[in-house]
């Protein structure tokens, strides 16, 4: 099972506990093995601090899926579990987010989100998710 991520770039520290249950039930209960998450904000940090994590207890791998090659160091992301995706870099850069995003929600099988509005890239992309029969698991409720 494939799961990938959206969230507000300002999400909560609060909400870590839960996503890390989450994470949990997803893997012990339903097999989820492979994880796509973005590097655009605050959720994207907590998802992949708790995939580092569990990545030492549980036999899953994650990858950190880039919209545009980076130029320069991350603190919050060492680079090293990364993919990018085949022909975004034909993309102008200023949809190459949008264009990695959609291809995170081609290849999983459930999306995890934290979105608490009903507007943004978060709500954007939960909403084509949910379009497409993904099954959502929405952590803001």
């Amino acid at each position: 099972m494939v799961v990938t991520f959206f969230g507000h770039k300002d999400t909560p520290k609060s909400i870590e506990t839960v996503l890390r249950a989450n994470l949990i039930g997803l893997i012990e209960n339903y097999g989820a093995t492979e994880f796509y998450v973005g590097n655009n904000g605050k959720f994207d940090v907590m998802v992949y601090r708790q995939l580092e994590e569990l990545s030492q207890i549980y036999p899953i791998t994650y990858s950190i899926v880039l919209a545009y090659l980076p130029v320069e160091k991350n603190e919050y992301f060492d680079f090293t579990n990364t993919i990018y995706p085949e022909g975004i870099e034909t993309v102008p850069k200023r949809f190459a987010i949008s264009r990695r995003n959609k291809w995170m929600i081609q290849r999983a099988d459930v999306v995890v989100t934290y979105v608490t509005n009903n507007f943004g890239g978060a709500y954007q992309f939960k909403s084509i998710a949910g379009k497409e029969g993904k099954r959502i698991i929405e952590l803001s409720e």
